[in-house]
């Protein structure tokens, strides 16, 4: 059926800024979506565990069944190919295709991935792989402390060079990590992630060991594939609440953490020299050799935007406007800093070409009569489509958008309270059901395909 808010005219022509090759997709990962969490000779994860401890998942669930992807990918393949998806990009759980996390590998846990790629390339539908996700094997957790070890960089090196070797022919990219800000900061900070530990210096480790994995990854990864390679990396721009010092200066602060102290020694081999004198003794602890290993030459840039930061130093501090409205995860609405961020992005760093992996918004959805009206969905949707392709307009290289998420899912500690879906799950019956958005979504990508013009040159 034909949605009321069909895509509008300004978006229809502002898209014909984007290549004619620009990829449509939507992601997921194995954690929020897969289940069968101990089937198949899978391992634990960081996450299974998490969810088993008292008061850190708000609605007390677990990720044992989520949405059953594992025994559903055929369906839910068929779910993309119904939206004309180019791509779906989605994460390997490691602890499945190597259950301790070194030693022996899984063959049972390849071989679903396998059937995921197969079904996938049938529905012309391009693959792209994120490699970590956040679901560490348990098992180097308890060896010797996960990430907070440099003894993880090789292991993770020797992961990546294994799903390297076995599907590099049949994927169109591999991204080593998923927001390592979410996994240092949420998980190692503020206790809110796995596995739940409030340190900052230890936070600020685990981020080295992570982009040192990251540059590891990718240096074993070239001599076994020649696809793609890149990094996806969640930015929330910091804007000062008013023309004050001390909120320029926090918002200063706030980008340093949150985007400069990725983007700076993966693109330009260092570390912000402001973040580190802010920082003080908590900043990590680099040998030599580390900011090398890190600055790693990479074919694609993914970014993960869904709002951005409101800093205020007044008390109390001045709220957000949310002019556009709000989320339900409480996540002011801003696509206004989109364009501006890629464009900053694009100047200051000359990075390689950029994907949108990850936009989307939770909303309070209801299911009436077999239908989601989620209008204000769409209205996100709409609004920062517009402000990527006016960033392309003003120059900046974007090959693709991938709306988060596909499903309903674990939304890890808020666990199955807050839906990002294009279709809605029951999760007592797995009945997936088309939301307005989704329809919304694939009449868009059709009416793009229908009208682009290849441009010369």
């Amino acid at each position: 059926m034909k949605i009321e808010n069909s895509p509008n005219s300004t978006l229809l022509e502002l898209s014909q800024n984007l290549r004619p090759d620009f990829q449509w997709g939507s992601a997921t990962s194995a954690a929020q979506i897969e289940g069968a969490y101990d089937q198949d000779g899978k391992g634990l994860s960081i996450w299974d565990r998490f969810c088993t401890e008292p008061g850190r998942i708000n609605d007390g669930s677990d990720i044992r069944v989520a949405c059953d992807h594992y025994h559903r990918y055929r369906e839910d393949v068929v779910l993309m190919q119904g939206l004309g998806l180019d791509a779906y990009r989605f994460s390997v759980a490691w602890a499945r295709v190597q259950p301790l996390g070194r030693g022996a590998w899984n063959e049972a846990g390849f071989a679903f991935y396998e059937r995921l790629l197969d079904a996938l390339l049938e529905a012309g539908i391009r693959p792209h792989v994120t490699l970590y996700h956040w679901d560490l094997p348990a098992a180097l957790q308890d060896g010797f402390g996960g990430w907070e070890s440099r003894d993880i960089v090789p292991l993770f090196a020797d992961y990546a060079a294994e799903v390297a070797r076995r599907f590099g022919d049949r994927v169109a990219s591999i991204a080593t990590l998923n927001e390592p800000w979410c996994v240092a900061t949420l998980g190692y900070e503020v206790a809110q992630f796995a596995p739940g530990k409030k340190d900052r210096a230890m936070a600020m480790q685990v981020s080295h060991h992570l982009m040192m994995a990251h540059g590891a990854a990718v240096k074993a990864m070239r001599k076994v594939t020649r696809v793609p390679l890149g990094v996806v990396l969640n930015h929330t721009p910091a804007f000062a609440a008013e023309a004050l010092e001390s909120d320029r200066k926090a918002a200063r602060i706030d980008d340093g953490l949150n985007v400069r102290w990725y983007m700076d020694p993966i693109f330009r081999g260092q570390y912000p020299a402001d973040i580190l004198e802010h920082l003080g003794s908590d900043a990590p602890k680099a040998e030599p050799g580390d900011l090398d290993l890190i600055h790693q030459p990479l074919d694609f840039l993914g970014i993960n935007f869904y709002t951005r930061s409101f800093i205020s130093t007044q008390t109390p501090p001045k709220p957000a406007p949310g002019k556009q409205g709000f989320t339900d995860m409480g996540w002011e609405i801003y696509p206004e800093a989109l364009t501006q961020h890629l464009v900053r992005l694009s100047r200051e760093y000359a990075p390689p070409p950029i994907f949108i992996t990850e936009n989307g918004m939770a909303n309070a959805d209801k299911l009436v009569d077999g239908r989601v009206a989620d209008v204000e969905r769409i209205q996100y949707v709409n609004e920062h489509l517009k402000a990527l392709a006016r960033a392309v307009a003003l120059g900046v290289d974007v090959r693709g958008y991938f709306y988060w998420s596909l499903l309903d899912n674990f939304e890890w500690n808020s666990g199955y309270t807050k839906r990002f879906g294009l279709f809605h799950v029951d999760y007592a019956t797995q009945e997936r059901v088309a939301k307005d958005s989704a329809l919304w979504y694939r009449d868009f990508i059709a009416a793009f395909k229908s009208r682009r013009t290849p441009k010369a040159g």
